[in-house]
């Protein structure tokens, strides 16, 4: 008989670990943040218990892929992640990061970085180490780890981003890595789909990546090409990951366009023969759309396009393209024009490339949701209930251990986030208690920001943070850095 005291006892729930290991029926004893004790704690006492029975007992979900780096800020209680039951936050993706950014720069704030804010007061951190200093002063309710965007460091070693940096602006961005790391970034991310990056060459990637040998960090790629000529993007990312020494995370795969659909067979091949010779991770989404950037070269492979959001034409967020253009007398291209700057939902992908990508060993859960689109893509809502209900228990892709595993253990495990992603003794107790027959996304096309269902508690570093559908005003996260 267990007669401890701690300060929370999740009583009579079902323990998923988080490592892939089969459920158990164990009590979860917290203190001083983090798990003291999980079995059989019958006799134990706590200042607070929740009673969890009939429900899954998981490790708090890892979102590996978001856009949440000013997000933290200005809406410190996250409710569109604490309420699936996200306890931490990888930023920085897609090559985009709120710092370091330089003062005086330009007005205009350049294309894929507005994702993030459309003015250049949504970006006061000179440095990577002011932008983690103020997380750290202002806590959020969720955990941040943080990656450097490539094109974050060309914007502020450049004043042209339209040709390849010179071997100064290089060692000025690899200044500014070091620099990020030093301070506790965890890795480099790169978008060269995008205009403000397409212009550098493999060389200029392989060299500002190859500061992270001397850290240990993390290489996530956005690729160059995620449609025809997607082999030869996933090579270039797998160089510039073996020129860090660093894992390299494929960002959001899928494959673009119908004449592209179906070719996951092939490039989950490609990846697995690359990961026999370094660490290759995927994250996914699971859905058939993706979002980003308002922009021309997407209509032709795309059977829908939703406007996010228009900052000259703010009445046009959540409306299908073709019915602006309409409205407006303009053909769609000329309407992309008029609507700028602005964002988008793309209808690309096939279902089976989704599920295919979604059950692959590898992949781990981002939602890639845009916190700051008025009429975002429900993702950033619905993901992670989405993955535990419509594809786990629904679909039948994975167990609800594989998929938990996804989401807690595998990250944190890829990420090197030091003691997460478990339900075990001496980890922090970041916990989601949720009930695995109810859990579903409920977020629409055309209601994007609905609250998912089925989850009752969220805790992070053993704070309790989301109750039974609201935020309890604890902002107890923390910047996760990486282990020295």
């Amino acid at each position: 008989m267990n007669h401890e005291r701690y300060d929370l006892l999740i009583r009579g729930g079902t323990v998923i670990d988080g490592t892939g290991a089969d459920r158990v029926r164990a009590d979860v004893g917290v203190r001083d943040g983090r798990i003291a004790a999980v079995g059989d704690l019958a006799g134990a006492v706590a200042d607070q218990v929740l009673a969890a029975d009939g429900r899954i007992v998981s490790p708090g979900f890892i979102d590996t892929h978001t856009h949440d780096d000013r997000y933290l800020s200005i809406d410190p209680g996250m409710p569109a992640k604490l309420s699936q039951g996200v306890t931490t936050v990888v930023t920085g993706n897609c090559g985009i990061s709120q710092a370091p950014w330089r003062s005086g720069w330009r007005s205009e704030v350049p294309a894929p970085v507005n994702l993030l804010g459309n003015d250049a007061g949504d970006f006061p951190y000179e440095t990577f180490r002011a932008y983690l200093e103020n997380l750290d002063r202002h806590p959020p309710a969720v955990n941040a780890a943080c990656l450097v965007g490539h094109t974050s460091l060309r914007a502020a070693a450049m004043d042209d981003l339209d040709r390849p940096a010179t071997a100064a602006e290089i060692e000025h961005m690899q200044a500014l890595l070091h620099e990020a790391m030093q301070s506790g970034a965890i890795g480099l991310s790169t978008g060269t789909a995008y205009p403000a990056a397409m212009p550098a060459t493999l060389d200029e990637l392989m060299a500002v990546a190859s500061v992270l040998r001397e850290y240990g960090g993390l290489y996530a790629s956005h690729i160059r090409d995620e449609g025809d000529r997607i082999f030869a993007a996933l090579d270039e990312a797998f160089a510039v990951g073996a020129a860090g020494g660093a894992p390299v995370l494929i960002s959001h795969h899928k494959l673009i366009g119908p004449r592209n659909h179906g070719r996951s067979v092939q490039t989950l091949a490609h990846i697995g023969q690359a990961s026999q010779r370094q660490e290759v991770a995927l994250d996914c989404y699971p859905y058939v759309a993706g979002s980003t950037i308002l922009r021309k070269d997407r209509l032709a492979v795309s059977s829908r396009v939703i406007v996010t959001k228009s900052v000259p034409y703010p009445q046009y967020a959540g409306r299908d393209l073709d019915d602006i253009a309409r409205d407006m007398g303009l053909s769609p291209e000329d309407a992309v024009d008029a609507l700028q700057p602005a964002g988008a939902i793309y209808f690309i992908m096939d279902e089976a490339d989704v599920e295919r990508i979604l059950a692959y060993p590898g992949t781990m859960i981002g939602s890639d949701g845009m916190p700051h689109d008025p009429a975002p893509h429900p993702r950033l809502w619905g993901t992670f209930p989405r993955v535990l209900g419509h594809y786990c228990r629904d679909v039948g892709l994975f167990t609800l251990e594989q998929a938990v595993h996804k989401m807690t253990g595998k990250p944190a495990a890829y990420f090197r986030l030091p003691a997460r992603g478990r339900i075990a003794e001496r980890f922090a107790a970041d916990i989601v208690v949720f009930d695995a027959d109810a859990i579903a996304d409920t977020a629409t096309w055309d209601a994007p920001t609905r609250q998912a269902q089925g989850i009752d508690h969220v805790l992070v570093n053993g704070r309790l943070a989301w109750s039974f559908g609201a935020g309890t005003g604890t902002h107890a996260g923390s910047v996760i850095r990486p282990k020295s």
